[in-house]
């Protein structure tokens, strides 16, 4: 058993909490879209085809902003081919992975879906194979009100007044030789400057995101970051990072204790960002939008995509199936973005259906909660107002891949408001308990008002359609406050949270 003790005070903030950190990603990619949000057939598909249950899930699943269309399909994407009547759309070889795009769902429809589920729009233009010009026609579609071209093109099609989408991704993951249109630092910079340049002659208003790099392995990583910036600081307001872990060669500690890469990477990058405003006299400080971020098992077979003369219509594709030590990092990955939310302004689940996704359905049938679903849903629901400075106390046990680390993580978040704290921590031990001591000094006279943990004695169990709730978050009992301090016993492999209120 490992004993391990938080001291937190309301005197001692992060930033605040940016209801943004929780969105989400839909890319035209397998079965997110097709079968996913949008399923014409099913009984609970409303008139433009889209699966109420899905939007009913993604409101439980606390989503905010959505980014679309991607993604690795986006830098091939002719946003054109998807507007106007359906019957006259074009189908075109999505060479991003291998398939056929139908162009059933596009920006007029993708927007339809955000007012229906409530989410904030983000979306991202192509500068993979197209530039200046065509995201400048992308920007006057959705948000100029009347009297130019596109704007009335848009009118044309049923939506009378503008989008007025405020957050735009200039492009996707430009430093990957996978990626379709991939560029050196140095031409990015410049077409991403160029660009963000012309859309804001449109739109004064917009928030730009820049590419950053696609992984802290990558070779390139932050010596793009300042190649880019040195280019673009001036015309743009977040950089973009990405990142996905998985569980290799069953080194589950390693694993568990990813978040330390994770929580390196928001360091670099910032500390790369204002390395740039130093040495260019910058006045504005430039924030990370994590927009791509999650578990995913790269070296599956359903993450390769078809090949050969085959072209099909939305495949099985990156299709995981969550078990409850990779919702335990997910977990603890949410820990990570909230405790770095002073530079952390933005972040996006990937994805949302189906593709390594929280809620997967059956075309035309079943829908169901992965295990990830729980940590994003409670994290989204429940932190509010400030995040704390905490102080942490805890063991360390050694990992092959990141040394000493410590065995539990955690964050709280304070909401003047409520006057509600809530902690969420992780316990990586394989297999020891934490009795963990939490001191509330700072905080006098509160109750526990819910203390919940994820856990299973078999980490690798997993949800299906047929059973989705053998992993739901169970009360944890040995949650008590005494003496200004509050104890409760971590199971190993776990996430908990624990909501405090005035008594």
């Amino acid at each position: 058993m490992h004993s391990a003790t938080v001291s937190l005070d309301p005197a001692f903030v992060v930033g605040p909490v940016r209801r943004r950190t929780f969105g989400s990603f839909v890319e035209h990619l397998g079965r997110c879209v097709y079968t996913g949000i949008h399923d014409p057939g099913h009984p609970t598909a409303d008139a433009d085809g889209f699966r109420g249950d899905v939007i009913e899930l993604t409101r439980e699943l606390g989503v905010s902003t959505v980014r679309y269309p991607g993604g690795n399909f986006v830098s091939g994407y002719r946003w054109e081919d998807a507007v106007g009547p359906v019957e006259q759309r074009p189908r075109r070889l999505d060479l991003a992975w291998h398939t056929m795009e139908p162009n059933l769902v596009g920006v007029d429809e993708f927007m339809r879906w955000t007012a229906k589920a409530g989410v904030e729009p983000m979306m991202a233009v192509n500068l993979g194979t197209r530039g200046v010009q065509e995201a400048l026609d992308l920007l006057e579609y959705c948000n100029v009100p009347a009297g130019s071209y596109w704007a009335d093109q848009r009118r044309a099609n049923g939506a009378e007044d503008p989008y007025k989408i405020k957050m735009w991704c200039l492009g996707n993951e430009m430093d990957g030789p996978w990626q379709i249109g991939h560029k050196t630092a140095q031409e990015y910079g410049r077409l991403a400057a160029e660009t963000a340049r012309a859309m804001r002659m449109i739109d004064q208003g917009l928030e730009l995101v820049v590419c950053g790099s696609s992984s802290s392995a990558m070779p390139t990583f932050g010596e793009w970051e300042h190649t880019v910036l040195t280019e673009a600081y001036e015309h743009v307001d977040h950089i973009s990072a990405h990142a996905y872990y998985w569980e290799e060669d069953g080194d589950l500690a390693s694993f568990l204790a990813s978040v330390v890469d994770m929580d390196h990477f928001v360091e670099s990058v910032a500390a790369t960002a204002d390395a740039v405003r130093a040495a260019g006299k910058h006045t504005k400080r430039i924030h990370i939008s994590f927009d791509e971020w999650n578990v995913w098992y790269q070296k599956r077979a359903e993450s390769r995509p078809p090949s050969g003369d085959d072209w099909p219509v939305a495949p099985v594709l990156l299709e995981d199936r969550y078990n409850v030590a990779d919702a335990v990092l997910v977990g603890n990955m949410l820990i990570s973005l909230l405790r770095n939310t002073d530079r952390v302004h933005a972040a996006s689940l990937a994805q949302l259906v189906n593709v390594i996704a929280p809620i997967m359905t059956e075309p035309g049938g079943r829908i169901w909660k992965q295990t990830i679903f729980h940590p994003f849903a409670l994290t989204a629901r429940h932190a509010a107002g400030e995040v704390l400075r905490l102080a942490v106390d805890s063991p360390v046990h050694e990992t092959a891949k990141f040394g000493e680390v410590a065995v539990l993580d955690a964050v709280a978040t304070y909401d003047a408001e409520s006057g509600d704290v809530v902690l969420f921590a992780v316990n990586r031990s394989l297999t020891e308990q934490v009795v963990l001591d939490v001191d509330l000094r700072g905080f006098p006279g509160m109750r526990v008002a819910q203390a919940l943990t994820l856990s299973n004695p078999d980490h690798t169990w997993h949800a299906t359609a047929d059973d989705d709730t053998s992993v739901l978050p169970q009360p944890n009992t040995s949650a008590k406050v005494a003496d200004d301090r509050v104890r409760a016993e971590l199971p190993p492999v776990s996430w908990s949270m624990l909501r405090l209120e005035k008594e």
